[in-house]
């Protein structure tokens, strides 16, 4: 995938392509989980039920602070980056490049601990309807075969924008995405098929998210994958 694929949609066979680039780094929560109210803040007053919205993370708000002094603090001005993000706040005021990619981390970590778990409630709310399709493909799969993924979420090494444009209204940034994990995967019977359970491997993730500029959600979705080789 190139930067002018960023909106392609996950077919059918792109399903099966995540699965396998995920199926060797996703296993098991590790307990370091952040608790819901740090993700999402204080819900105590609010009067609507939870809702699939309620699990979407939010990276990027911010009120009355210049938008572009943010950018420019975050990209030089020289750097091809800084118009992309200036381009990103023009139709979002309350972009702020720092907040974004906090929150991309956090996200990153939720949707790896989501799909080891098979928890597709969360999924749901982090990813777009395609990309969650496939995600559901490989959850699917791997029910079906047996298998069992163990695996440690060790950290994000690093975590930094790579792209951002407009497209029509919808606002769509690409993050690079380096993380270290420890992975085991099982069969039914019990037995080690592949990876390792004391080895840390590099995983090397371009992740792209979305969001409406005309939507007053301020939450952003993951749009595509790539396993960055």
């Amino acid at each position: 995938m190139n930067s002018n694929d960023f909106v392609t949609l996950f077919s059918l066979v792109a399903a099966v392509v995540i699965f396998w680039q995920l199926r060797s780094v996703l296993g098991r929560r590790t307990g370091h989980e952040k608790p819901p109210a740090e993700l999402f803040g204080d819900r105590s007053n609010a009067e609507a039920p939870s809702t699939d919205a309620d699990r979407v993370v939010t990276l990027n708000r911010s009120e009355g602070e210049d938008r572009f002094a943010k950018i420019d603090a975050f990209v030089p001005v020289d750097n091809p980056l800084n118009a992309q993000l200036r381009e990103i706040a023009m139709v979002d005021a309350n972009f702020v490049p720092k907040d974004f990619i906090n929150g991309a981390r956090i996200a990153y970590e939720m949707v790896v601990t989501a799909f080891a778990s098979g928890d597709r409630a969360t999924l749901k709310g982090l990813l777009s309807d395609e990309v969650y399709e496939g995600f559901d493909a490989a959850i699917t799969q791997r029910e079906r075969s047996g298998c069992v993924m163990k695996s440690t979420f060790v950290g994000i090494d690093k975590a930094e924008i790579t792209a951002a444009i407009v497209k029509n209204t919808e606002e769509q940034i690409t993050v690079r995405l380096i993380s270290h994990l420890i992975t085991a995967t099982y069969d039914k019977m019990g037995a080690l098929v592949e990876g390792d359970a004391e080895a840390v491997t590099e995983v090397n993730d371009l992740w792209t998210f979305a969001r409406d500029s005309r939507s007053r959600d301020p939450n952003w979705k993951l749009i595509a994958t790539e396993a960055e080789q």
